[in-house]
């Protein structure tokens, strides 16, 4: 297969289909010589903050002189996102190559999802490329996504908030509980810790299978000061201050300590240097969260900001920073989000900051009908919400709408910020 015909062909393989479990997954990795033994691999699960912390130590190991792999999800833009060495992406020429293979593998076989393909993808291809670390990011859970099939040197998990509820559970615990899945016998786990309800079950599983656990707040820790630079103390007690941070955001000083405490944790095999640290720092790229752009429409100059904020967790990080950054004289929010998501009344706080909402979707298959988000508002919200459907017209209408000095902020799901950005500037790595 060529690439577009790689492209359409995993395109078919159950893309929103949800299995759980590993026995497919393994059963294929084995056929394929196991590549995931030769790597060394970092792991990450939680609800939010997974892509931030597996950005910051894609930027800090690769600033430290490594050849550094990253597999992560969803795109926003190219499949080829989700493969990345450094800041380059798989070549077209290898993801065709690699699809081409599996699919022969799959012939007469029942097969497996998108997700279960594209995992099977990254780790060949980081095995292929012989990369010295490995960043793997869950898709969803932990206990059973498929990227649990490896021991990996340290685990990380980032806030744990509730998300796919019908998969893992209506309760903090039992959300955690399958987060802890990635947990593995005398790995050191680092955790945020932040949600009460889910830490006793963190605490439960590392006890049981003798996993070092490093808490922020209580090993570690890392807090912004007056001038928005981080202030980190590190579990071995070590001092830095005045680190600069790429991406916006109060929450990104939990997940940068997070990053900076598992790189602590295997500073033995990937040591880097303080200057590397600092430097990789301000290396990190993150697109579609809190992402600013300026663009120009009808000859105006005007700033996007566009965050994925695909759930209440999110809604509330995008509210914070929207409350105490990024000034504008009004807010113009394009919102779209997808129909299994309930934001709650985070989302109303949101839409209150705003003058003027435009309701759209990226597509019509899985997102919910603007109509309906409409009819889900309170009347106040209502009377400053219109329908604008497609993307294209809803960013039209926004541009309109929006003066030089004000923001146009797009969220609600990754899916529509990723068809806004494409439509913006393609498909690009940042």
């Amino acid at each position: 297969m060529n690439y577009a015909q790689a492209v359409a062909w995993l395109d078919r393989q159950q893309m929103f289909k949800i299995k759980l479990g590993l026995a497919s997954t393994r059963t294929l990795l084995a056929e394929l010589g196991n590549p995931q033994e030769r790597l060394r691999i970092i792991h990450i699960a939680g609800t939010n903050g997974k892509g931030s912390v597996g950005a910051t130590l894609l930027a800090l190991l690769s600033a430290g002189g490594y050849r550094t792999g990253f597999y992560s999800s969803p795109h926003l833009s190219s499949v080829r996102e989700r493969f990345r060495i450094g800041r380059q992406w798989i070549t077209q020429e290898d993801f065709a190559r690699l699809i081409t293979r599996l699919a022969d593998l799959l012939a007469d076989r029942p097969g497996p999802t998108y997700f279960e393909l594209t995992t099977l993808l990254a780790l060949l291809w980081f095995a292929e490329q012989h990369v010295e670390a490995v960043i793997l990011e869950t898709g969803m859970g932990g206990r059973l996504d498929a990227t649990n099939v490896v021991t990996p040197l340290v685990a990380i998990l980032t806030d744990i908030s509730r998300d796919h509820e019908q998969h893992l559970g209506s309760t903090l615990s039992a959300i955690a509980g399958e987060k802890a899945g990635i947990i593995k016998p005398g790995v050191p786990t680092v955790f945020s810790g932040r949600a009460a309800e889910a830490l006793p079950v963190i605490e439960a599983r590392c006890r049981d299978l003798h996993s070092p656990l490093m808490l922020y707040g209580r090993d570690f820790d890392g807090t912004l000061d007056a001038e928005g630079t981080l202030e980190y103390q590190s579990p071995a007690g070590q001092s830095r201050t005045g680190l600069a941070l790429a991406l916006p955001g109060a929450h990104q000083a939990v997940n940068t300590s997070l990053a900076l405490a598992a790189m602590e944790m295997v500073a033995p095999i990937f040591p880097i240097s303080e200057q590397a640290l600092r430097e990789g720092l301000q290396q990190v790229r993150w697109p579609g969260r809190m992402e600013l752009l300026h663009i120009v429409h009808q000859e105006k100059k005007l700033r996007l900001l566009l965050d994925g904020a695909h759930n209440e967790a999110g809604v509330a990080a995008l509210t914070v920073a929207l409350r105490h950054g990024f000034p504008r004289r009004q807010l113009v929010l394009v919102w779209g989000n997808m129909a299994d998501k309930n934001m709650g009344a985070v989302l109303f706080e949101l839409m209150a900051m705003a003058e003027r909402i435009l309701l759209t979707r990226a597509e019509s298959q899985r997102s919910a009908a603007p109509s309906l988000l409409l009819t889900q508002l309170p009347p106040d919200l209502q009377a400053k919400s219109q329908c604008v459907e497609p993307v294209e017209q809803a960013l039209a209408v926004a541009g309109v709408l929006a003066e030089a000095d004000d923001l146009l902020c797009v969220a609600g799901s990754l899916y529509l910020v990723g068809r806004v950005r494409r439509l913006l500037v393609g498909e690009t790595p940042a």
